[in-house]
């Protein structure tokens, strides 16, 4: 019986290795070198977390305007500073500049990275524009402004594609929650390896849409956060400090109209174009103050204002034009912004964050920095870790 068997295995071999080798040949034959190979999403590591020395660096893009890399011209550069020879290449070139420089942890991409107008299409405009953030991998985050979905694209689609790619840590919206818009997500920063807070967020980092254009009564006006989003803020604020008040920072591109009154009450930094800002208050300051934990927003959309300004204890920042596209000033550089914070060093380890800073960069020859200052520092009362004492906690 065992003779039989094998002698029927014998007879099988040549007609399946004729099967395999007829096979391997049409692969080859037929084989297209410019068919699409999957991609699989290079991935930061996650949670995101302070480094060994108790620091994490954020930088804000605001307003890159990207559109067809070498065949889209500049605006606003003088003659004498290469106008004509001018691109978005120098966008790319400036990115490239400052994350070798200041090494971030995050890039924060706060809207209208493209130009919806001069991007024929909106995929490989994205692609160029963040591939220096993808090229020096870099974890990066990014919302929408009021010009990305004018090309081939909705905000949608360009949320989800922007989900997508390597070392993104973007999110369409919040799993759990209706929401409007898209592009509402939290970020939890957490302690280093090594330290007792290890798995625990000691800074958050709330992402918003805060729209494009929208029909008030007959006039048009710029979007606005909705309700739907602050509700699902002040949910998640909540949930966050049950166990640890740990500050937050806010990043949405469209002001809010309270930020128009920082021209009387004071500010840092160059304030050269009116605040444009939805004729809507939905209320966002008040929801911000009552929440308790957000120190900063970080916001877009006025290319020729940098400035900060305190609102109700909460710095509004603006992170000037970055973008050679965007609209600008002649012999006015463009410029990044740099949020750093630095975490308080205990006896034994890492504890909760000790000060929030920010500064700018200028595309200059030194790659200037200026206006630096303190957002945020813990006060001396805090407890040591800010725990708190609750029943079950």
């Amino acid at each position: 019986m065992a003779a039989s068997h094998l002698t029927a295995l014998v007879a099988l071999l040549p007609p399946c290795l004729l099967a395999l080798l007829l096979l391997r040949l049409a692969t080859v034959l037929d084989s297209d070198p410019d068919a699409a190979v999957p991609h699989v999403k290079a991935a930061a590591p996650l949670p995101l977390r302070f480094r060994h020395d108790g620091a994490f660096k954020i930088l804000q893009v605001a307003d890159m305007h990207f559109g067809n890399g070498a065949a889209t011209r500049c605006r606003d550069v003088a003659p004498d500073a290469g106008g004509a020879r001018c691109s978005d290449l120098n966008t790319t070139r400036f990115l490239r500049r400052v994350i070798e420089a200041e090494r971030p942890d995050l890039i924060a991409f706060t809207g209208d990275n493209i130009f919806g107008g001069s991007a024929t299409d909106a995929a490989e405009s994205l692609l160029r524009a963040i591939s220096p953030a993808i090229e020096y991998k870099v974890p990066w985050a990014a919302i929408l402004g009021n010009h990305d979905q004018e090309s081939t694209m909705t905000r949608e689609e360009l949320m989800t594609f922007m989900s997508l790619m390597d070392y993104s840590v973007s999110q369409v919206n919040p799993p759990g929650f209706l929401v409007h818009g898209f592009g509402n997500y939290h970020i939890g920063i957490h302690g280093p390896f090594g330290s007792e807070l290890v798995n625990t967020s000691l800074l958050n980092l709330y992402f918003l849409d805060s729209g494009d254009r929208e029909v008030v009564n007959r006039v048009k006006t710029y979007g606005w956060i909705k309700e739907s989003q602050l509700a699902w803020l002040r949910a998640t604020s909540q949930e966050l400090q049950k166990n640890v008040l740990a500050p937050a920072l806010a990043f949405f591109h469209i002001p809010i109209p309270e930020v128009r009154g920082l021209w009387y009450s004071g500010f840092k930094g160059q304030y050269q174009e009116g605040v444009a800002c939805s004729s809507v208050n939905s209320g966002v300051l008040g929801t911000l103050v009552s929440m308790g934990d957000v120190k900063a927003v970080l916001l877009g959309h006025d290319h020729l204002n940098d400035f900060c300004g305190n609102l109700n204890g909460i710095w509004f920042c603006y992170g000037g034009g970055f973008g050679y596209h965007a609209y600008g000033r002649p012999h006015w550089p463009r410029r990044a912004r740099i949020i750093y914070s630095e975490l308080k060093k205990g006896q034994r380890s890492w504890m909760e964050v000790e000060s929030i800073q920010t500064w700018k960069l200028l595309d200059d020859e030194k790659l200037s920095k200026i206006d630096e200052q303190v957002l945020w520092r813990r006060s001396t009362d805090d407890s040591e870790y800010n725990i708190l004492s609750r029943p079950g906690v």
